[in-house]
């Protein structure tokens, strides 16, 4: 399960699909510009996530 942790005040949070309840996986993507972007996505294609934010920055993920 993709567990994502706040490197300022170590926040963390679990991700699971909301249709059919399976922990989300880290995964990345790469938009045009080349930078890579870190989500949580479903691996029964059900949709992705961005990281979400804590402290006012993106919460890094531990798996």
């Amino acid at each position: 399960m993709a567990t994502y942790e706040c490197s300022k005040c170590g926040m963390s949070v679990n991700a699971t699909c909301g249709k059919c309840d399976t922990p989300l996986v880290n995964d990345f993507l790469k938009p045009g510009d080349g930078k890579k972007v870190q989500i949580s996505k479903c691996p029964n294609d059900h949709g992705k996530i961005k990281s979400p934010l804590c402290c006012g920055q993106d919460m890094s993920c531990s798996a």
